[in-house]
Protein backbone atom coordinates (compact mmCIF):
# COMPACT_ATOMS: atom_id res chain seq x y z
CA UNK A 1 0.00 0.00 0.00
CA UNK A 2 2.79 2.38 0.96
CA UNK A 3 6.36 2.56 -0.63
CA UNK A 4 9.02 3.37 1.81
CA UNK A 5 12.06 4.65 0.49
CA UNK A 6 15.16 7.02 1.38
CA UNK A 7 14.54 10.76 1.78
CA UNK A 8 16.34 12.59 -0.66
CA UNK A 9 16.95 16.75 -1.21
CA UNK A 10 13.04 16.79 -3.23
CA UNK A 11 11.31 15.73 -0.19
CA UNK A 12 12.50 18.43 1.90
CA UNK A 13 9.06 20.28 0.92
CA UNK A 14 7.35 17.02 1.97
CA UNK A 15 8.76 16.25 5.22
CA UNK A 16 8.53 19.56 6.21
CA UNK A 17 4.67 20.05 5.57
CA UNK A 18 4.92 17.10 7.64
CA UNK A 19 7.22 17.43 10.52
CA UNK A 20 6.48 21.32 10.66
CA UNK A 21 2.71 20.76 11.84
CA UNK A 22 3.77 18.08 14.87
CA UNK A 23 6.65 20.34 16.09
CA UNK A 24 4.26 23.57 16.40
CA UNK A 25 1.71 21.60 17.74
CA UNK A 26 4.34 20.57 20.74
CA UNK A 27 2.14 18.02 22.13
CA UNK A 28 4.38 14.65 20.91
CA UNK A 29 7.83 15.80 20.71
CA UNK A 30 10.61 17.40 22.86
CA UNK A 31 11.44 19.71 19.94
CA UNK A 32 11.29 23.51 19.90
CA UNK A 33 7.87 24.75 18.69
CA UNK A 34 9.71 27.60 16.90
CA UNK A 35 12.14 25.72 15.16
CA UNK A 36 12.73 27.33 11.87
CA UNK A 37 12.02 24.86 8.46
CA UNK A 38 15.55 24.76 7.76
CA UNK A 39 16.53 24.00 11.38
CA UNK A 40 13.94 21.08 11.10
CA UNK A 41 14.83 19.73 8.57
CA UNK A 42 18.24 20.01 9.07
CA UNK A 43 17.37 17.68 12.72
CA UNK A 44 15.29 15.41 10.70
CA UNK A 45 18.12 14.27 8.31
CA UNK A 46 20.66 14.83 9.93
CA UNK A 47 24.03 12.92 9.03
CA UNK A 48 24.14 10.63 11.66
CA UNK A 49 20.36 9.33 10.53
CA UNK A 50 18.88 7.60 7.78
CA UNK A 51 15.73 9.41 7.06
CA UNK A 52 13.26 7.56 4.80
CA UNK A 53 9.86 8.81 3.11
CA UNK A 54 6.10 6.68 3.11
CA UNK A 55 4.61 7.47 -0.47
CA UNK A 56 1.37 6.95 -1.27
CA UNK A 57 -0.19 7.85 -4.63
CA UNK A 58 3.18 9.74 -5.79
CA UNK A 59 2.89 11.96 -2.04
CA UNK A 60 4.72 11.93 0.92
CA UNK A 61 2.32 10.73 3.73
CA UNK A 62 4.85 10.10 6.28
CA UNK A 63 8.62 9.90 7.17
CA UNK A 64 10.88 8.51 9.79
CA UNK A 65 14.46 8.70 11.15
CA UNK A 66 16.56 5.73 12.47
CA UNK A 67 19.99 6.06 14.16
CA UNK A 68 21.92 4.99 17.00
CA UNK A 69 20.13 5.27 20.11
CA UNK A 70 23.88 5.80 21.83
CA UNK A 71 27.63 6.37 20.19
CA UNK A 72 30.26 3.72 21.55
CA UNK A 73 28.77 0.87 23.95
CA UNK A 74 25.30 1.85 23.32
CA UNK A 75 25.43 1.76 19.02
CA UNK A 76 23.66 -1.76 19.11
CA UNK A 77 20.78 -0.69 20.24
CA UNK A 78 18.42 1.68 16.98
CA UNK A 79 16.36 4.92 18.13
CA UNK A 80 13.65 6.18 15.55
CA UNK A 81 11.55 9.35 14.87
CA UNK A 82 8.07 8.90 13.22
CA UNK A 83 5.62 11.32 12.04
CA UNK A 84 2.67 11.64 9.88
CA UNK A 85 0.59 13.38 7.65
CA UNK A 86 -2.41 14.66 9.48
CA UNK A 87 -4.54 14.18 6.27
CA UNK A 88 -3.03 9.92 6.32
CA UNK A 89 -3.40 9.32 10.26
CA UNK A 90 -5.11 6.22 10.91
CA UNK A 91 -4.74 4.77 7.41
CA UNK A 92 -1.56 2.15 8.64
CA UNK A 93 0.93 4.81 7.88
CA UNK A 94 2.83 4.59 11.26
CA UNK A 95 2.57 1.19 11.40
CA UNK A 96 3.56 0.74 7.96
CA UNK A 97 6.65 2.62 8.85
CA UNK A 98 7.49 1.15 11.81
CA UNK A 99 7.72 -2.23 10.24
CA UNK A 100 9.91 -1.27 7.79
CA UNK A 101 12.37 0.41 10.45
CA UNK A 102 12.39 -2.83 12.14
CA UNK A 103 13.35 -4.42 9.04
CA UNK A 104 16.03 -1.90 8.49
CA UNK A 105 17.58 -1.57 11.84
CA UNK A 106 18.10 -5.59 11.46
CA UNK A 107 19.69 -5.39 8.01
CA UNK A 108 21.75 -2.30 9.57
CA UNK A 109 23.00 -4.95 12.42
CA UNK A 110 20.91 -3.37 15.18
CA UNK A 111 20.53 -5.88 18.26
CA UNK A 112 17.37 -3.83 19.59
CA UNK A 113 15.14 -0.46 19.03
CA UNK A 114 14.74 1.65 21.61
CA UNK A 115 12.16 4.90 22.32
CA UNK A 116 13.25 7.23 24.62
CA UNK A 117 10.71 9.58 25.57
CA UNK A 118 7.09 8.29 24.36
CA UNK A 119 4.77 10.92 25.11
CA UNK A 120 1.93 8.91 27.14
CA UNK A 121 -0.56 11.37 26.26
CA UNK A 122 -0.07 10.42 22.88
CA UNK A 123 -1.82 7.08 22.96
CA UNK A 124 -2.24 6.22 19.49
CA UNK A 125 1.41 5.66 19.04
CA UNK A 126 1.91 4.12 22.49
CA UNK A 127 -1.22 1.55 21.60
CA UNK A 128 0.70 1.08 18.34
CA UNK A 129 4.45 0.34 19.74
CA UNK A 130 2.99 -2.13 22.30
CA UNK A 131 1.28 -3.83 19.35
CA UNK A 132 4.38 -3.61 17.74
CA UNK A 133 5.99 -6.22 20.44
CA UNK A 134 7.70 -2.87 22.32
CA UNK A 135 7.48 -3.11 25.95
CA UNK A 136 7.41 -0.17 28.49
CA UNK A 137 10.53 -0.77 30.44
CA UNK A 138 10.73 3.11 32.24
CA UNK A 139 8.11 5.78 32.98
CA UNK A 140 9.77 9.42 33.53
CA UNK A 141 7.01 10.88 35.77
CA UNK A 142 6.08 14.41 34.79
CA UNK A 143 8.86 15.16 32.34
CA UNK A 144 6.98 16.51 29.48
CA UNK A 145 5.51 19.81 29.43
CA UNK A 146 2.18 20.04 27.19
CA UNK A 147 1.56 23.04 25.69
CA UNK A 148 -1.55 23.68 27.73
CA UNK A 149 1.11 23.62 30.98
CA UNK A 150 -0.41 19.93 32.27
CA UNK A 151 2.94 17.74 33.16
CA UNK A 152 2.50 13.93 31.49
CA UNK A 153 4.74 11.01 32.37
CA UNK A 154 6.86 10.35 29.27
CA UNK A 155 7.92 6.64 28.40
CA UNK A 156 10.99 4.55 27.82
CA UNK A 157 9.69 1.41 25.62
CA UNK A 158 12.20 -0.99 24.11
CA UNK A 159 12.45 -4.40 21.92
CA UNK A 160 14.84 -6.94 20.90
CA UNK A 161 14.93 -6.91 16.89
Amino acid sequence: MFEIRPAVASDHASIWSIIGPVIRAGETYTLPVDMTQSEAINYWIASDRHTFVAVENGRVVGTYYLRANQLGGGSHVANCGYMTDAGARGKGVARAMCEHSLVEASKLGFLAMQFNFVVSSNERAVRLWLSMGFEVVGRLPSSFRRPTGDYVDALVMFRTL
